[in-house]
C-alpha cells in the first residue's frame, strides 16, 4: 500500500521541474513601458481627448454664466 503511494509522489515530484533560466547574453524585452507601448497609448488617448475638450467646456460654462447674469439682471 505504501509503495504505490510513494511511487506516485516520486513521479509527481519528478514531473515538477524548475523553469528554464533566460539566456544571460540577451536581456529580457521590456513590458509596457512608456507612452509608446500599446498599453501606454490606450491609457493616454482618453486623457489627451479630455484635455482637448477642457477649453471648450470652460468657454461654454462662461457663456452660460453670462446668459444667467443677463437674465437675472446681475
Amino acid at each position: 500500500m505504501v509503495r504505490p503511494l510513494l511511487c506516485c509522489v516520486l513521479l509527481m515530484l519528478a514531473a515538477c521541474s524548475r523553469p528554464e533560466r533566460p539566456e544571460k547574453e540577451r536581456p529580457p524585452k521590456p513590458r509596457a513601458e512608456g507612452p509608446q507601448s500599446d498599453l501606454g497609448k490606450s491609457i493616454q488617448a482618453p486623457l489627451d481627448k479630455a484635455k482637448g475638450v477642457e477649453g471648450e467646456m470652460q468657454k461654454a460654462a462662461d457663456e452660460q454664466r453670462k446668459a444667467i447674469d443677463e437674465a437675472t439682471g446681475g
